[in-house]
């Protein structure tokens, strides 16, 4: 086995500049999903029926037969028939219940969905961003934004006001795409798309922050490696969340790396784990084997670094010392 656990020092070693990630918004938004259910025409569904109740007569009329039954047709009609009522019941109690249930639920969504379209449709289509109106929505941004502010730690608020910035600067920017030069309109909406961008990287990359440093605790704290591999991954994708607003946001692109070596070294441990276990029953073989899938998976992302190359090294050494002690079994 690797002296002291080299999983263990493998994944301080990468991780360990790790700095406090700073990374200020993104949002696990959980997506509702119905999968649209089977469901074929009448007609065509119980010409299948019939056709399969048909293959069953004969395929177990066949069968009898051939054993000596002397009315296997009886049988085999009895089967047919029940397989055909059974195809009645599944589309008709069954499928016709479970497609019920789709139409509502799309029904409803399309429903929401055009609720959703009809408040945006109705506030671009309302009359043009007059100095009021713009002056109030700059009110209610900073009053969220002072809300947020003291709430914190909380993500989600961080997200309603960078969301309510964004949509904010959307329509600015449409509004002074078409704008006259000598409008009084010109000058309020510059400031506001100034003031109102400002808010927006704050909260944006306060989100990201909090957001991102709770996944990675999750991380680190969760049991099972694949929870391990998916909070780091979901980290990862709040931070691209923000990089996509941001692409050279300094703090961004720092948080992204260091999470990715997080991720780098749950994997590598989770192979150097194994490898060592395979070395401690004597199978040096397939320890060996092992360590080359952790070889593998810290160099997959092409990431140099200090730390990979000294756990490649350490990794390198312990295989060269289980090939030492196969050559000396053999």
């Amino acid at each position: 086995m690797l002296g002291g656990s080299v999983s263990g020092q493998i994944e301080s070693n990468l991780i360990e500049r790790q700095p406090k990630l700073f990374v200020r918004p993104g949002n696990r938004v959980d997506a509702v999903r119905m999968r649209r259910p089977f469901w074929l025409p009448a007609s065509s569904y119980y010409v299948l029926a019939a056709a399969v109740s048909l293959a069953f007569f004969f395929l177990v009329w066949g069968i009898l037969h051939d054993g000596g039954d002397e009315t296997p047709w009886i049988t085999a009609g009895v089967g047919a028939s029940i397989v055909l009522i059974g195809a009645v019941i599944l589309r008709e109690i069954i499928l016709r219940r479970a497609r019920n249930r789709y139409v509502l639920f799309e029904r409803s969504f399309d429903r929401q969905l055009n609720d959703v379209h009809s408040r945006l449709g109705n506030e671009r289509n309302a009359d043009k961003l007059t100095v009021e109106r713009n002056a109030d929505l700059l009110r209610e941004i900073k009053k969220k934004s002072d809300a947020a502010k003291v709430l914190g730690r909380l993500a989600v608020v961080h997200r309603e006001v960078f969301e309510l910035c964004d949509e904010y600067l959307v329509r600015n920017e449409r509004e002074l795409r078409f704008i006259g030069t000598g409008s009084p309109r010109l000058g309020p909406l510059r400031k506001g798309k100034d003031s109102v961008g400002r808010y927006h990287r704050f909260h944006l990359l306060r989100w990201a922050e909090i957001e991102s440093t709770g996944l990675t605790l999750d991380a680190k704290n969760r049991a099972e490696v694949s929870e391990k591999v998916e909070a780091a991954q979901s980290a990862i994708n709040v931070i691209e969340t923000a990089l996509d607003f941001y692409p050279n946001e300094h703090s961004l692109l720092e948080s992204r790396e260091v999470l990715q070596e997080l991720l780098a070294s749950i994997k590598v441990s989770h192979w150097v784990e194994k490898a060592e276990i395979a070395s401690f029953r004597g199978d040096y073989k397939e320890a060996r084997s092992l360590y080359r899938d952790a070889l593998f998976y810290l160099g997959r992302d092409n990431i140099l670094s200090d730390a990979r190359d000294m756990a490649a090294a350490k990794i390198n050494a312990e295989i060269d010392k289980l090939r030492q002690l196969d050559d000396g079994h053999v």
